[in-house]
């Protein structure tokens, strides 16, 4: 795509801040008015949602958990798996009672899910309710779509098949002071067997480096002590810029800003994972070291069927060098079983990859069709409790790895940033690693937001447990 089409102009920016005024008008009678954002999948729609919420904001709107006393409600979807799709589609069912109930309220899809023509003709036949659906293409519109259906009373669909863009400018709300995302590029141009995510989000585009390190600049600023950096393939930052600039440089420029801060980023695709980002990860002291590297397969075939453009040999030797120049680095993947056409050997190729490389931990899923996507055409002769045992043997070499990784800890003194509070009363906070494991702590809550030094007490499976030691700063 051509530059100037990707980047949106100030103009364009000022009418929808222009849309938010409009909005305040129109509603100048509900001076308490309320939102409710629920955003679910990955981190980038997390993002995606802090910007709704800014946005509202500026339409003076407050923010609610209730759905009963919300004016709007938006809800983010992802479209990564069934199970996501169909826990949305009965949320929005059980939404009939709160609009009911208050008939003024406006009901809004938006995120991946909702950019699939067949989702929203299911919505605009079978949820009546719902007033507003766009896609990740249109949501620097969501003002004016907005305005769009106070002002004419309708329901309004905006999903067109729209070219990717960028919008700076737009105002954002941010959860807590101690962490944020900052994403530094959108779209994605893989087109990886399985996934809808390039046909919903659009090609990739690039967000230009100064503005990234601007924004990262006044988080670090601010005292924010975590960044994490995304993208759908962060590795692929850059090849749409005009200057030389690749993800290894972007994050090299980063970390030249002073302060006590950690980088972290997602998701990093093996294909496109270089030397020089590992070296410069190594080299780089607010470069966390820790990478999630999702390899899906570890079977050749299978990873062929999947269009993942790399080998099993290729990948453990990019793991290889990453232990190498960062022998303390915490490696996490994603893993599908039971791809179409996947054997049980080549499934227990995956299992034993899993034990070469012993993860730090695993994000994984039994394989879930996608229609639209060329593995939902695919003949797929085993059952899904076939797969499920497969399934069950891979969590339980990955449970096994992680709780002897854990024990390792356990009379360690370990650096963490205490980053939340958590209801169990005998672990009341909750803090990360430098390699981002969870480290559960007792203390009290003015703790969060600092670095810490700990000692590693206990340890199960998912987490370690300690005692503070001392207040790093």
């Amino acid at each position: 795509m051509e530059r100037e089409k990707v980047l949106l102009t100030e103009e364009q920016i000022k009418r929808q801040l222009d849309f938010c005024k409009k909005v305040s008008a129109l509603l100048e009678d509900r001076p308490n008015r309320l939102a409710k954002v629920e955003t679910f999948g990955c981190q980038q729609n997390v993002a995606d949602g802090q910007r709704m919420m800014g946005m509202l904001q500026e339409m003076g709107f407050g923010f609610t958990e209730d759905e009963k006393q919300a004016d709007v409600i938006v809800i983010n979807t992802c479209a990564i798996r069934d199970h996501a799709e169909q826990r949305i589609y009965g949320l929005l069912g059980a939404l009939t009672h709160a609009k009911k109930a208050k008939p003024e309220q406006v009901i809004c899809l938006c995120g991946c899910m909702a950019q699939q023509q067949r989702v929203a003709d299911k919505v605009k036949n079978s949820y009546r309710h719902v007033d507003l659906v766009f896609g990740p293409q249109a949501m620097w519109k969501f003002p004016e779509l907005l305005h769009g259906v106070y002002q004419r009373h309708r329901r309004i669909f905006s999903i067109e098949d729209e070219h990717g863009t960028i919008a700076e400018g737009l105002p954002v709300v941010r959860e807590g002071n101690v962490k944020a995302w900052v994403s530094i590029m959108y779209g994605c141009n893989n087109f990886c067997s399985y996934c809808i995510v390039p046909y919903v989000r659009g090609r990739e585009r690039s967000r230009d480096a100064a503005e990234v390190v601007k924004e990262c600049r006044e988080l670090i600023e601010s005292g924010v002590k975590e960044i994490t950096l995304l993208g759908q393939n962060v590795n692929s930052y850059g090849k749409d810029l005009p200057e030389e600039m690749d993800f290894a440089d972007l994050l090299a420029k980063i970390n030249e800003i002073p302060g006590d801060y950690l980088i972290r980023f997602m998701t990093s695709h093996p294909k496109d994972a270089s030397r020089k980002l590992l070296e410069t990860m190594a080299r780089s002291e607010h470069v966390a070291k820790q990478l999630h590297l999702p390899v899906q397969s570890g079977n050749n075939r299978v990873l062929k069927e999947m269009n993942r453009r790399y080998t099993r040999e290729s990948y453990l030797e990019l793991v290889r060098y990453a232990r190498e120049l960062m022998p303390e680095i915490a490696l996490t993947s994603d893993i599908i079983i039971g791809f179409p056409g996947e054997t049980e050997a080549e499934a227990m190729d995956t299992v034993s990859l899993v034990e070469e490389v012993r993860y730090d931990a695993l994000f994984t899923f039994i394989y879930s069709p996608r229609p639209g996507t060329p593995a939902a055409k695919m003949p797929d002769p085993f059952t899904r409790a076939e797969k499920q045992v497969w399934f069950d043997r891979l969590l339980d070499a990955q449970n096994r790895i992680s709780a002897e990784k854990h024990a390792s800890f356990v009379g360690q003194s370990l650096r963490v940033l205490i980053d939340g509070v958590e209801e169990d009363s005998r672990w009341n906070l909750s803090s990360r690693t430098t390699g981002g494991r969870l480290v559960h702590l007792s203390g009290e809550e003015s703790l969060v937001g600092k670095y810490c030094r700990v000692k590693i007490t206990d340890s199960n499976t998912w987490a370690m447990f300690g005692e503070v030691e001392e207040i790093l700063g």
